[in-house]
């Protein structure tokens, strides 16, 4: 059996941390944007660059993406964050993936993205 002291959490905050790492696994909490576009492009490009900075912080990175779950405001978003997303991805490593709509926290974001990653080895 595990122990907290196994866990180890990065950039913790007071009602949660941006990623957890157990077992060679990370785990992210859902990236938002940052910036202040309103377009889907520019705020999937915002995310895309938080989620590589954290897998990185955590001795990951997205060629080791395990499952992505992406929540869109607006379905119809979908065809322009995938242009984003396509290009983003290291070819031959895309990672299955959900991508539904859903309310999400700000009404300003368009998108949110958690990751499940496997620690570079």
């Amino acid at each position: 059996m595990s122990t907290s002291s196994d866990i180890t959490r990065i950039g913790m905050a007071a009602r949660y941390s941006e990623a957890a790492v157990f077992n060679g696994v990370v785990y992210l909490a859902g990236m938002v944007p940052e910036r202040g576009d309103t377009d889907i492009t520019g705020q999937t490009e915002d995310v895309l660059e938080q989620v590589r900075q954290r897998l990185e912080e955590a001795g990951s990175d997205k060629s080791r993406i395990l499952r992505t779950q992406i929540y869109l405001a607006d379905i119809a978003d979908i065809t322009a964050m995938n242009v984003v997303w396509d290009a983003w991805v290291v070819p031959g490593t895309a990672p299955p993936r959900a991508t539904v709509q859903a309310a999400l926290a700000d009404p300003a974001y368009r998108i949110e993205i958690v990751v499940t990653a496997a620690v570079a080895a």
